[in-house]
């Protein structure tokens, strides 16, 4: 689904990403663990250019997102991102920031589009909100309208950016459990998360980047139960 090459990455004199490459199979679960500074959200945000790497290749369902020409917004609408601090618009009810994008793109009427929105509040139980706005929810409750607002575009992946590291301990499990049940039907799901838990139990495959590289990777049970690098190992002691 998705094929990266070679991915570089500076701001100035700091080389955030040297030369990453990654394949990602439709259905995969990756979590992205690693220290603050060695580059994960600066990698997740490329994937849709977001941020856009220096040198490099991404290929997205067969398409080279990178090249000059490619339409940027139809290739977001498949490879949706949520982010740490749900990007909520304020001003709009949660049903209108749900609709928003569809509509915006003519992707969908707005019966269909509110029809759509309502299923999924329904879906997280959060269905007599759809008429507040953002500033009279919690933020367990605003990140997962962010998820629902991205699943409104049916996308084929959706990319995590730290979504529960806004949030207070208490409101971390409901995101997460909305997060488990996507990946439980098959969502395509790049995460980058500071849960360990949630890394062990849900991903296919997790990924340590360090240093602008990805330093290693593999099962949970291989790369949690047998760290092969030192670095990995001393990370792991830190945050276990």
């Amino acid at each position: 689904m998705i094929e990266v090459k070679n991915l570089d990455k500076s701001y100035g004199k700091l080389h955030v990403l040297k030369g990453v490459s990654l394949n990602v199979q439709k259905g995969e679960k990756i979590a992205i663990i690693g220290p603050s500074g060695s580059g994960k959200s600066t990698f997740l945000r490329c994937l849709n250019l977001l941020e856009t790497p220096d040198s490099g290749t991404i290929n997205f369902e067969g398409t080279d997102i990178t090249a000059k020409g490619t339409d940027i917004n139809k290739i977001r609408q498949k490879m949706n991102m949520v982010f740490q601090h749900f990007n909520l618009f304020p001003h709009l009810t949660v049903l209108q920031n749900i609709t928003l994008a569809p509509l915006t793109l003519k992707i969908q009427t707005k019966e269909e589009a509110e029809e759509n929105a309502m299923k999924l509040l329904q879906l997280i139980g959060l269905k007599d909100k759809a008429n507040s706005y953002p500033s009279s929810l919690s933020g367990g409750q605003k990140q997962r309208i962010a998820i629902v607002r991205s699943l409104a575009m049916k996308p084929d992946v959706i990319l995590f950016d730290e979504p529960t590291s806004a949030l207070d301990p208490e409101m971390v499990g409901e995101v997460l459990q909305l997060m488990k049940d996507l990946a439980h039907k098959g969502m395509t799901m790049l995460v980058v998360t500071h849960e360990m838990a949630f890394a062990r139990e849900v991903a296919t495959r997790v990924l340590f980047m360090a240093d602008g590289n990805i330093e290693e990777q593999g099962t949970p049970e291989e790369v949690f139960d047998n760290p092969k690098s030192e670095r990995l190992r001393n990370f792991l002691k830190a945050v276990l």
